[in-house]
């Protein structure tokens, strides 16, 4: 392979492993800002279990988090210098405030959540959980910023071939920032319900259950049957944005080659760049025209108009196809799995084992879900690094093709290992014991009440 293919190959596996992880530290921090209050409200020591179990969990989550963040920084160095040479003064203040925000804010009061509770006041540490979930919210931000700027760049004007800033404003709410963000939340809120529901579920299954087992349960139940729903609509309006900004990357999302009123939904086919056909179509007839210009007869350009402009198609088609199917999914477990569970009294004993080694099965579906749709948006930019402006071989390196091999099987072996340690090391959390509830003396200093 050509070193640009290696490079591209290698900056992806490095963000698929670290985006795993802020997927799940966004949306756990709110959860347990949650199971804080809700113990201090009702002064159930099942929910302080349940936050002790969960704030282990996110501290080895955050610790792979900063550190294969920093491993991909190096790589605007190595193999994108082009990158920052040409986009430093957009791309770097966000990527120094987003600096600023996670090791500033979230770090510091990590450490007060961790290691504070029994020290100090549980105001004070409520709003240490508080600043720890904020932190990793506002680094999202940041980093969306960036990254949809690069997709519907504004805000800038290109002197020698060097992007400045005219409006900080419109680079960082450009068009497609409020549904990229609203789209990333809400993916984080859905991976961590299925983890809580996932772990919860094997907890039941393999008789390792303790008093916060249910209550992580619903929690996990409820937040993925309110979430879906609002997911499934503000990803229609990011399709709708997408269409209007990318209109090639819809296409290949759909597998349209020619411009045509009527377009169909596929549900299935084997997209033929080379003959610029499908194969073995399955599709509902007029679907795609209806869910993307809401009119059964509405026009849908195809890639035969973007020839040599528009993304590799296979990946961005079948990425949306694994990305919706597992929204689905999840769908279905979220709002059976709550029905159920309220028709059985909220007993968690009494849930079917058919739904338990479903939602067992489904504990990483976040992480499938986030890591497809990432690749339609990040393939679907192709041939650009910054839409329409920057291409992503003019900010390739020189470094030679082997190196990059070797540097490639390198971080793909380390990365192997350690998603299997760490879900090794969240099973073995979940079959121990929790620990033992606190001294009443403990549990009442400082209640809010």
């Amino acid at each position: 392979m050509d070193a640009l293919i290696l490079a591209r190959m290698q900056f992806a596996a490095n963000i698929s492993f670290h985006i795993l992880f802020p997927t799940i530290t966004i949306a756990l921090g709110w959860t347990l800002l949650f199971m804080r209050w809700r113990w201090l409200r009702t002064h159930d020591t099942a929910w302080l279990t349940a936050y002790r179990f969960w704030t282990k969990v996110f501290a080895l989550t955050f610790a792979l988090g900063v550190v294969s963040g920093i491993t991909m920084s190096f790589q605007f160095g190595t193999n994108w210098p082009g990158f920052m040479e040409r986009v430093g003064n957009v791309a770097g203040p966000l990527l120094g405030y987003e600096v600023l925000t996670a090791f500033f804010l979230e770090a510091t009061f990590l450490g007060i959540m961790l290691f504070g509770h029994g020290k100090v006041s549980e105001r004070v540490h409520l709003l240490a959980t508080f600043l720890v979930a904020f932190g990793t919210t506002m680094s999202a931000f940041w980093i969306l910023a960036l990254n949809s700027w690069m997709h519907t760049p504004a805000g800038h004007v290109i002197r020698d071939g060097e992007f400045f800033v005219t409006s900080w404003l419109q680079v960082i709410f450009n068009p497609s920032f409020p549904y990229r963000l609203a789209h990333v939340l809400l993916a984080s809120g859905l991976t961590v319900a299925f983890l809580l529901a996932g772990v919860s579920a094997w907890q039941l299954l393999k008789g390792k259950a303790n008093p916060s087992t249910p209550k992580s349960m619903r929690v996990g139940l409820t937040l993925g049957a309110v979430l879906i729903p609002l997911q499934i609509l503000v990803g229609d309006l990011h399709g709708l944005n997408t269409l209007e900004h990318q209109p090639q990357k819809v296409a290949a999302m759909e597998g349209i080659w020619e411009t045509q009123r009527g377009a169909p939904l596929l549900l299935f086919a084997v997209p033929d760049e080379e003959a610029r056909t499908n194969r073995f179509e399955i599709g509902i007839p007029k679907g795609a025209s209806l869910i993307l210009k809401h009119d059964p007869d509405g026009e849908i350009r195809g890639l035969n108009d973007f020839v040599g402009e528009h993304p590799p198609v296979a990946p961005v088609f079948y990425g949306f196809r694994l990305m919706v199917g597992t929204g689905m999914l999840m769908l279905v477990f979220s709002w059976a799995g709550l029905w159920l569970y309220r028709r059985r009294g909220w007993a968690a004993e009494k849930l079917p084992r058919a739904l338990l080694w479903g939602l067992a099965g489904m504990t990483f579906s976040g992480w499938v879900a986030t890591l497809a749709g990432w690749y339609v948006t990040e393939i679907g930019r192709q041939p650009y690094l910054v839409f329409g402006l920057l291409r992503t071989a003019e900010a390739a390196s020189g470094v030679p093709s082997s190196m990059i091999a070797l540097t490639l099987a390198l971080y793909v072996t380390v990365y192997l290992a350690l998603i299997v340690a760490y879900i090794g090391v969240v099973k073995h959390m979940a079959e121990k014991p929790p620990e033992l509830p606190p001294a009443p003396e403990e549990m009442t200093k400082g209640v809010l009440t």
